[in-house]
């Protein structure tokens, strides 16, 4: 049985505490024809939420041309959240707030790499209110793997994880949060994946966006 409140916070980061507003399938998408290959939107369906180096291995197979797509997609998207600051999901930041009054730790993980998600996380100015960050290309396997929840609980000392609450915006985050135990899994419709797509896969909760995470809390 799970605990009345969860021990860690697990977010992921676009489309489920960040806005995403197409930047990263628009990116994917323009590298992969730039090497003359075309994506449906099924195809990128199914690699949302991965570890970035992951997804171009998936859709080009490993090699030098899906290392070339993953430098070009790196390249691409820090330019273009260069240009253009990212913006929180309605009422993230109350959210984050309402977890750490009551002793819940909190807890990024992302498929990106870390030195594109830290400045992002700098410019929504939670750099400070995070106990952790873990990145797709710290640990051995991306999503659906649970490492990258397993090393937020290994970061912050939690140590069950019935008492960790993963949430993110794909099936990808949801299998990640089934793989690691956890003991609440919560799907958010804010991002890449809509409800249907969602509920194929075993949660706990589908939300309309962390907004709503105090309520069933």
């Amino acid at each position: 049985m799970r605990p009345p409140l969860p021990a860690l916070a697990v977010f992921d980061l676009a489309g489920t505490t960040m806005v995403d507003d197409g930047t990263v399938a628009a990116v994917f998408t323009e590298v992969l024809a730039a090497e003359g290959m075309a994506l449906g939107p099924e195809q990128l369906a199914r690699v949302r939420g991965a570890a970035k180096r992951e997804a171009f291995r998936t859709l080009a197979g490993p090699g030098p041309l899906a290392e070339r797509m993953f430098g070009m997609f790196i390249r691409t998207i820090r330019l273009r959240f260069a240009a253009r600051l990212p913006r929180e999901v309605a009422w993230a930041s109350a959210t984050f707030a309402w977890l750490r009054a009551r002793s819940i730790k909190l807890a990024f993980n992302t498929g990106f790499d870390r030195a594109t998600a830290e400045p992002l996380i700098a410019a929504l100015g939670w750099e400070a209110g995070f106990d952790a960050l873990v990145c797709g290309d710290e640990v051995e396997a991306g999503r659906p793997s649970p490492a990258m929840i397993l090393e937020a609980m290994a970061r912050t000392g939690v140590t069950e994880a019935s008492g960790v609450m993963a949430v993110g915006d794909t099936v990808l985050d949801l299998q990640a949060g089934n793989a690691a135990g956890a003991g609440w899994v919560v799907g958010v419709l804010s991002g890449a994946h809509n409800r249907a797509r969602l509920i194929q896969v075993t949660h706990t909760h589908i939300l309309a966006s962390v907004a709503e995470l105090p309520g069933i809390l």
